[in-house]
């Protein structure tokens, strides 16, 4: 009996891990990565050696405190965060404050101000050199896009080239893959690689953020000493002792129907308080969510009005959560009565002269949360443009609420962000734009020590 062969195919696969392998992970950048990279770079430089401890404290546990609330049952709720080894901020405070002798000396800052000036435009100016370099080859001479446009046209473009030639000779982007939105869609008619494709109108240099930072004085400003801080008397705050990062116990429902506390990060307290609000005073919070520093502000029982606004509708609906689990009468005595929640852009705002405090808390790089979390991380290559152009919202929003403070008012701006850029560069910005556009001048109080 004869054996039938039968035609076999071998069909040849090559096997590829998937992108939860450990393999390829280990290959991907992440956007926290870019952040901590970004940061080496540029914050080494600003900060020299005491960048490595600075490091340490953005990559470690977060510090939380606990905020107790005045509308619950607040002496139990005293009572278990101090038996938990809990301490109250204010014994803190007052602690050091005696072992400085309450005297409060000018530190001699000048020097270090001036240094990081000149680390911050070495930076920049580097930056900017080595972005030149990759736009530029060095065996191409400078030309204008126009001429550059103009040569595409006259069949300085060799079309016969095959496309794996081309994508080989031109691995590097220069200005021949940008282009010009002055000359319509004639230019997409023309070869240009697929590779790196930009169009000019969204193409921002990363230098470009750096030269936000300015050093020089072009409008008037005085500067005070400021050396008292307070806490106020009936505002709880609890604290573990340093470098003790322990979890506070979770908020219990008290008999009033609210939380017993509410969870902050320790630096986000300082602003509400550096704040100083006086009883009665009206007081906007231009970017609340999602409303810690707000609800602060109101556990002092200080604000005569306390207007709560936001750009996004979901962060706004946070507040509003927050405040009526924290207030237990919040929609009978407070909501839109002492308690104000808004819908808009702080830049928008036009309540001219009409509050006493202001509390600008802006969008930022949000340090910590860039080397920590991918979610949401403004480092992500698709957040490239919106990261660099932050100083430019920063400085609207500060220079706008500048102007709804009545004569003789106060404003906090703060950031979540180590950099000069978006806090002294900021600054600096807006008071130049507010001095040139309404003539207003301001004095900076410089805190000596808390």
């Amino acid at each position: 009996m004869l054996l039938q062969i039968r035609k076999v195919s071998l069909l040849l696969r090559r096997a590829k891990h998937s992108k939860s392998h450990w393999s390829q992970v280990q290959k991907k950048q992440f956007a926290r990565d870019r952040a901590l990279e970004n940061f080496d770079d540029f914050y080494g430089q600003v900060y020299g050696n005491r960048w490595k401890s600075i490091r340490v404290a953005l990559l470690s546990e977060h510090k939380y405190m606990a905020l107790v609330n005045q509308f619950g049952d607040c002496e139990r709720t005293v009572a278990e965060l101090e038996a938990d080894g809990a301490i109250n901020l204010r014994e803190i405070y007052a602690a050091k404050k005696r072992s400085l002798s309450g005297t409060f000396e000018e530190r001699a800052s000048g020097d270090k101000i001036f240094k990081m000036d000149q680390r911050i435009e070495a930076f920049a100016e580097n930056r900017e050199r080595q972005e030149m370099e990759r736009l530029y080859k060095e065996d191409v001479p400078e030309v204008g896009i126009r001429e550059e446009v103009g040569a595409m046209e006259e069949g300085a473009v060799d079309f016969k080239k095959s496309l794996s030639k081309t994508l080989q000779d031109d691995k590097e982007m220069d200005f021949q893959r940008i282009i010009d939105p002055d000359f319509g869609t004639s230019a997409l008619h023309e070869f240009i690689p697929a590779t790196k494709l930009k169009g000019m109108e969204d193409y921002v240099p990363e230098s470009d953020h750096y030269k936000y930072y300015s050093n020089s004085a072009d409008f008037p400003v005085t500067i005070e000493m400021e050396n008292s801080f307070e806490i106020p008397q009936n505002l709880d705050i609890y604290t573990y002792e340093r470098g003790n990062c322990s979890d506070f116990r979770p908020p219990r429902n008290c008999s009033t129907g609210v939380l017993s506390h509410f969870l902050l990060d320790g630096a986000s307290i300082l602003p509400a308080l550096a704040l100083d609000v006086q009883p009665g005073d009206r007081v906007l919070d231009a970017c609340a969510a999602p409303g810690g520093k707000s609800l602060l502000l109101l556990q002092t029982l200080r604000p005569g009005t306390l207007v709560c606004n936001d750009v996004q509708e979901s962060r706004v609906n946070r507040i509003r959560k927050l405040m009526g689990s924290y207030l237990y009468d919040f929609s009978e005595n407070w909501k839109q009565k002492r308690c104000f929640i808004t819908h808009g852009d702080a830049r928008n705002l036009t309540e001219y002269d009409m509050y006493d405090r202001i509390l600008v808390d802006v969008p930022c790089t949000t340090d910590r949360h860039s080397v920590m979390e991918n979610d949401n991380n403004i480092f992500k290559s698709s957040r490239v443009k919106e990261r660099l152009r932050l100083p430019e919202l920063q400085a609207g929003l500060l220079a706008n609420c500048l102007r709804l403070l009545r004569p003789g008012g106060s404003l906090v701006y703060s950031t979540c962000s180590l950099s000069p850029v978006q806090n002294d560069g900021v600054v600096h910005m807006a008071l130049s734009n507010v001095f040139n556009d309404t003539g207003m001048t301001v004095t900076v109080r410089h805190q000596i020590r808390v």
